[in-house]
């Protein structure tokens, strides 16, 4: 008897009614997961693994995601919710929802229209859009081809005089908000990227001998001698916002706060607002997801600043989470730059709908019709949270 239904059971699970239909079309696309095994098929390993990778064990990067699945929604029944307003204002600016596409550098690397092919579905979906500084296409092109001002990430240079200079060419662009990105200056570990690359057959030499060639494809470092100058900025401290502040008028955002003492620092030295971020999991192994840290944020700055939060999202309901816990927004990488890989300009256009979608659902799951009455009491923390 055991042995027949073992067979039974091997008969059932070869059988082609129970396997799914290879998802390899924009229509096929149910989750933004899904995006992320068409995007790996048509890129390069060495292209795929640098977007792909966390650092050291990338533990971190798995547990920003890993972490939404110990909160729980609260369903609340019989509130009117026939007309949602998803609707967000970032210092004066509304936008229809509050997820944002985060910096992610070297577009072109996953599409060849790269950044412009993001800005142009953000400009459909109306939604913001942040630019890196690493970034293959102009943030006068990038904001041309979104229709309106963009948001400017900056890494600092270890030269004040190149980082002004990028500063205020993204004032000159129209950028509103500076994103001053302080989990990247110290270096990291990335041996998830390099295991891709020692699959990858190609000669890329041409591109990264060494790195010297690296900047001249970057065009926020045109005409800049970058010889000797790093990325990396070892000296910077919490005495040098005031420095930063001084080269232009937009807001500051500080990116990649992951403590309330950090939060309060950044309120007091100035800063305009902040992004809890560990940079995907892509900057240092603290083994912790953002969610966990974004309550002590919150709590810290009181309100008086907004707090925005990327890592790990992945669904609406990660949406919903973020926002009951005090996030103002909401930022995407990789599922956005896994549709950009995988269909261009239409696959980031999908990504943002299928998220908004799922957002609406819980949205309405869980009684709230607009942003404002997301509050605390719609969620619980597991034990192990």
């Amino acid at each position: 008897m055991l042995t027949a239904r073992r067979r039974f059971l091997e008969f059932l699970l070869a059988s082609p009614l129970l396997k799914a239909a290879p998802a390899d079309s924009l229509a096929d696309m149910l989750n933004v997961m899904d995006f992320e095994a068409v995007c790996k098929g048509k890129l390069p390993p060495a292209h795929f693994g640098y977007m792909a990778t966390g650092v050291d064990d990338d533990v971190t990067l798995h547990a920003n995601s890993a972490a939404y699945r110990k909160i729980h929604t609260l369903p609340r029944r019989l509130v009117d919710v026939s007309r949602l307003d998803t609707s967000v204002t970032l210092f004066g600016t509304k936008y229809e929802t509050p997820i944002f596409l985060c910096p992610v550098s070297a577009q072109k690397a996953f599409h060849p229209q790269g950044e412009v092919a993001a800005a142009r579905a953000a400009n459909v979906k109306r939604t913001l859009l942040c630019l890196s500084t690493v970034a293959t296409a102009s943030v006068e092109e990038v904001t041309k081809a979104n229709g309106k001002p963009i948001w400017q990430q900056l890494y600092p240079t270890s030269r004040w005089d190149y980082t002004e200079r990028i500063v205020k060419r993204a004032e000159a662009a129209g950028c509103p908000v500076l994103v001053f990105t302080v989990d990247r200056v110290y270096g990291r570990n990335t041996e998830t990227q390099e295991r891709f690359k020692r699959l990858d057959s190609r000669q890329c030499g041409t591109c990264h001998p060494d790195g010297k060639l690296t900047y001249l494809r970057k065009p926020m470092f045109d005409g800049m001698d970058m010889t000797g100058v790093s990325s990396l900025n070892y000296t910077i401290t919490w005495r040098d916002l005031a420095k930063l502040k001084s080269f232009s008028k937009m807001k500051l955002v500080i990116k990649g706060i992951s403590t309330g003492e950090d939060a309060q620092r950044c309120f007091d030295s100035g800063a305009d607002g902040v992004v809890v971020s560990n940079h995907g999991g892509r900057a240092e192994e603290s083994n912790r997801s953002t969610i966990e840290c974004l309550p002590d944020v919150v709590s810290s700055v009181g309100g008086k600043i907004p707090v925005l939060i990327d890592g790990g999202i992945r669904r609406g309901t990660d949406i919903f989470k973020a926002l009951a816990l005090g996030a103002t927004a909401v930022g995407i990488g990789r599922p956005y730059v896994w549709g950009l890989g995988a269909f261009g300009q239409p696959g980031v256009e999908k990504v943002l709908d299928i998220l908004r979608m799922e957002l609406e659902v819980a949205m309405r799951q869980n009684g709230a019709p607009r942003l404002v009455d997301i509050n605390r009491r719609m969620v619980t923390l597991s034990p192990t949270f």
